[in-house]
């Protein structure tokens, strides 16, 4: 078995040796090829981008794609992902960002629920409210509900009975009735059809929901991720 040492002299070894193939594939104008690792919010993925994965990979067949499914933090160089895509407002300096969308956000709550409390009328009808708390894994603070009011942007606390720190877990919240979330409009069509959900307060929507990819600063893009980000633009194009 390696020292720490080893294992991690090993890795850089890989990384160069990796860097160097994609060097001369990029000079000598050979299709992009080799292994791929791009790490994605789950819901992200399966909405949008798995679902359209077999054009890429047929136009594309010496790429071998490894997805991971996360929204943490990632270590892009220490832990091989060649790129991410995240949600939100990003502020990691040592990354190169490129927005591929803005999801068009909403405020809901169970139809349960709001028989229960009553629907906001205004910004300052949340008497009684409660909103489930999303604990930010980048703070580690709980994340206030936002209105948008003209050009401005007016924030909200409630008291929260529960708090999540993943998007599934806060859906399944809303749905169960444990107060007022904001999320993207898109993950609850069915429920908010159904009627399971409602959206309140239209006139003062969420600001909208920045989607962008992620690679190292420093790392020459190989022509495998520079396809893969090309393509994931394409794909978020006309997603609002």
């Amino acid at each position: 078995m390696p020292t720490p040492d080893g294992g991690a002299y090993y890795a850089e070894c890989t990384r160069l040796l990796a860097e160097l193939e994609d060097a001369e594939s990029a000079f000598s104008g050979s299709r992009p090829r080799g292994r791929l690792h791009v790490d994605a919010h789950g819901t992200l993925a399966r909405r949008f981008i798995v679902p359209r994965l077999p054009a890429f990979l047929e136009a594309y067949p010496e790429i071998e794609l490894f997805m991971s499914d996360g929204d943490r933090y990632v270590d892009l160089l220490r832990e091989g992902v060649d790129c991410v895509v995240r949600a939100g407002t990003l502020t990691d300096s040592d990354m190169i960002s490129r927005r591929v969308t803005e999801l068009e956000e909403i405020t809901c709550a169970s139809s349960a629920y709001l028989a229960r409390h009553g629907v906001p009328r205004g910004l300052d009808d949340f008497e009684g409210h409660r909103m489930v708390g999303f604990r930010s894994s980048a703070s580690g603070s709980v994340l206030p509900l936002e209105f948008t009011v003209g050009q401005a942007v007016r924030e909200v606390k409630l008291p929260c009975a529960l708090t999540v720190g993943g998007a599934e877990t806060y859906a399944a919240a809303a749905i169960a009735g444990f107060g007022l979330i904001q999320a993207p409009r898109y993950r609850f069509e069915s429920e908010l059809a159904s009627g399971q959900l409602q959206i309140v307060l239209p006139q003062h929507p969420p600001v909208p929901l920045p989607i962008s990819v992620l690679y190292p600063r420093a790392r020459h893009l190989a022509p495998r991720v520079r396809v893969f980000i090309d393509w994931l633009a394409e794909v978020f194009r006309d997603v609002r």
